[in-house]
């Protein structure tokens, strides 16, 4: 067995779809060329959303798909005070500061998300705001370097680079409703489950920038990066949980293979600017 280890992320919050699944076979595949583990991690954070029986189903698809996973299964929600602990580093450090701004306030900004990245670019209003310990109720931001270069190789895209304070700016690291954001839970997971490669959707190539920079900011080894092209439903737009037609559920139940799927997946992956 080689060092490698790759994981599979999804989020209970629907049915997987042909999107999901050209990217679980992608990473399962590139870990079974290195002859490494593929782990599982539930990513059920959302806690209005998220729900036993979506788990249900995606193990189920993946065992239609005929991707193995090496156990036992991650879960999220029982991991918080990992994350908080990796939080009150962060703030101990002057990285992490506490932000008061409603979601009115964030609207008003000057600026907005890039149509892959859902998260606006902050202006900083509240970044002048210090504290020594954490406090309840409030978001937390990462405080990034302006101007700093976060450039990093991924396996299947090349080179890639993201300027602080012009492609993203401050984010979020933990919500007023005690809950870490994507962003530093996804880092302190891989971390700690060994993960040596991420494949995922290129939407998120932003995203690992920022969680670079969190890696760095906590002296952990940040993984091999692998962004999947995107697939397109019948309207054009990126696939979502919301394309009921296209889950992977539905195909089976109309006969399709798995073999089918993927190469349908494959057809219908584009590229797309991040």
């Amino acid at each position: 067995m080689s060092a490698y280890a790759g994981r599979l992320a999804p989020s209970p919050t629907g049915l997987l779809h042909l999107g999901h699944a050209l990217t679980f076979h992608t990473a399962a595949a590139r870990a079974r060329a290195a002859s490494g583990r593929l782990l599982l991690r539930i990513d059920d954070l959302d806690r209005e959303r998220s729900k036993s029986h979506f788990t249900d189903a995606i193990i189920e698809d993946l065992a239609w798909l005929g991707i193995a996973w090496e156990p036992p299964m991650v879960t999220q929600s029982e991991r918080i005070p990992m994350y908080r602990a990796a939080l009150e580093r962060l703030i101990a450090m002057g990285l992490a500061y506490p932000c008061t701004c409603s979601r009115r306030d964030l609207l008003q900004v000057p600026a907005a998300p890039h149509e892959a990245d859902n998260e606006l670019l902050y202006d900083g209003r509240c970044r002048s705001k210090r504290v020594s310990e954490f406090v309840d109720g409030v978001n937390y931001r990462m405080r990034v370097p302006d101007g700093k270069t976060i450039a990093f190789n991924d396996e299947n895209l090349g080179p890639q680079s993201y300027v602080c304070g012009k492609d993203f700016g401050d984010f979020l690291l933990w919500r007023k409703d005690d809950l870490p954001s994507y962003q530093l839970a996804t880092v302190i997971d891989d971390a700690e489950m060994g993960v040596t490669e991420v494949v995922r959707g290129r939407d998120l190539l932003k995203s690992t920038a920022r969680q670079i920079l969190v890696a760095r900011a906590l002296e952990l080894a940040s993984p091999k990066w692998f962004h999947v092209e995107l697939v397109l439903d019948a309207d054009g737009v990126r696939m979502a949980k919301r394309s009921g037609a296209m889950t992977l559920r539905s195909l089976r139940e109309r006969g399709v293979t798995p073999a089918e799927a993927i190469a349908l997946a494959r057809v219908t992956s584009v590229t797309s600017d991040c």
